[in-house]
């Protein structure tokens, strides 16, 4: 199910299709990438961007499981900002194949990809000011 958020066409969409069709689905934006939830995980981003290093596929993952995914997808490397998750290169050789083949790793809930989402902190109210007359 995707997001009640409406987005216009991404880049990357055709990597995310059979994800779509999940129950559990879900897109937000995340700075200028679309994030794509599935079985309440954040599983894979979408980068978009001119900069180098944001036109690929994020794979969100816990550090233990780099060299796992890494060793199964060689194209894979630490994302050079954020170097907790891995990162596909859209120029990699291999970018359309092994995008479709770690969406199906996530479809599949492969426990080594995706993070839970952090929750979200209350805004504290701040109090509100008294006008004396």
């Amino acid at each position: 199910m995707i997001s009640e958020q409406h987005f216009k066409p991404h880049h990357f969409d055709w990597i995310v299709e059979r994800l779509r069709e999940h129950p559990s689905y879900l897109e937000r934006q995340m700075f200028s990438c679309r994030a794509c939830y599935c079985h309440g995980k954040l599983m894979l981003v979408l980068a978009d961007s001119e900069a180098p290093d944001w036109m690929g596929l994020l794979v969100p993952t816990e550090r233990d499981f780099h060299t796992s995914l890494k060793k199964e997808f060689s194209e894979l490397l630490a994302h050079p900002v954020l170097g907790k998750w891995l990162y596909l290169r859209e120029d990699a050789e291999h970018f359309e194949d092994t995008a479709i083949a770690l969406a199906r790793l996530a479809l599949s809930e492969d426990p080594r990809l995706g993070v839970l989402p952090s929750k979200k902190r209350k805004r504290k109210k701040s109090p509100q000011k008294r006008i004396h007359l």
